[in-house]
């Protein structure tokens, strides 16, 4: 109110002081500076922004801007129609298949949420205690889309509602029936019409490199690193939701800490190898391995500056 009366003030004082011939253009500046003042006087949020073609710099990933619900996201197209996602959310929370999970009874935690991420064939059923029951969204990497299609009913059944957004390399993923992958989920479609299936585009899986070799200075396939599903995960909440809630992901020191809580990789296969064990693994592999470790010192660095929580082990984020 304060900004609104001294623009007042000022466009009286200039039609008492300058000929009428100056008058309009006068107006149009006023008006225009109280636009602009108004915008950014509301409540920044920092989204992430696709930045291709862009010079990074110091503080290239994060920019403010006020936080629009249902922005359609461009990097993200429907099977079969190609239409963008437009999913938004005030608070999200992304369930690990950490083996972290168990014992946790965090399952009535996480369905207060309003939105709620999974990852990859990762079930609910039978695990509803610790995991919850509901899923709003669940991101797959190319490579479960085969686990998903040996229960198609459960996943992409008329009583889903459940978003699905598949990433993958474009060698799977093409559209000129040459791309396996994108094959199956086509075939999917057809089978289950209410399905909701989205795959990334080729620009969104090169962003996506692109920001590990900022946060990381490594190229990635020069490394021989394969990004895990939880860094495509992480990237796509913090440009759609407001609030992120992780649950069950350890940060990179936790398998250094005496007496850590060992643990199956996923919750869903008992007996699998220790989740340390396999982190370590993938991190010391020349070649096709995902960096977890690497990655979680990544979102350590992003949670400083997003509005990301993490619960079941909790962060000490300094």
């Amino acid at each position: 109110m304060f900004i609104l009366l001294l623009l007042l003030l000022l466009l009286a004082w200039i039609g008492s002081s300058t000929p009428k011939s100056l008058i309009a253009t006068s107006l149009i500046v006023v008006v225009s500076l109280f636009v602009v003042v108004v915008n950014y006087s509301e409540k920044p949020y920092f989204l992430l922004q696709p930045v291709f073609g862009q010079t990074f710099s110091s503080h290239w990933m994060f920019s403010k801007q006020p936080y629009k619900a249902f922005k359609p996201h461009l990097g993200y197209v429907s099977i079969p129609k190609q239409e963008p996602l437009k999913l938004h959310c005030e608070l999200c929370s992304i369930v690990s298949s950490s083996g972290q999970m168990l014992g946790q009874a965090a399952g009535q935690q996480i369905d207060r949420s309003p939105c709620i991420w999974r990852m990859n064939n990762a079930p609910a059923r039978g695990f509803e205690r610790d995991v919850g029951q509901r899923t709003t969204l669940r991101v797959v990497s190319h490579t479960s889309v085969p686990l998903l299609l040996q229960k198609p009913h459960y996943f992409f059944g008329q009583g889903n509602d459940t978003v699905y957004v598949v990433w993958g390399p474009l060698r799977n993923m093409r559209k000129d029936g040459k791309g396996i992958v994108y094959n199956m989920l086509r075939q999917a479609a057809e089978n289950y019409p209410h399905a909701r299936i989205y795959v990334t585009t080729e620009d969104r899986m090169n962003y996506c490199d692109m920001v590990f070799k900022k946060e990381t200075g490594k190229d990635r396939i020069q490394s021989g690193s394969y990004l895990s599903t939880g860094w495509f995960t992480l990237i796509l909440a913090m440009d759609m939701c407001k609030e992120i809630h992780i649950y069950g992901m350890i940060n990179d020191t936790y398998c250094k800490t005496e007496g850590y809580r060992k643990v199956p990789y996923h919750y869903y296969e008992a007996g699998s190898r220790d989740e340390c064990a396999e982190y370590l693994l993938h991190e010391s592999a020349p070649y096709g391995g995902h960096r977890f470790i690497t990655e979680k010192s990544v979102f350590a660095k992003w949670a400083k500056t997003h509005a990301i929580k993490f619960f079941n082990p909790p962060w000490q984020l300094s």
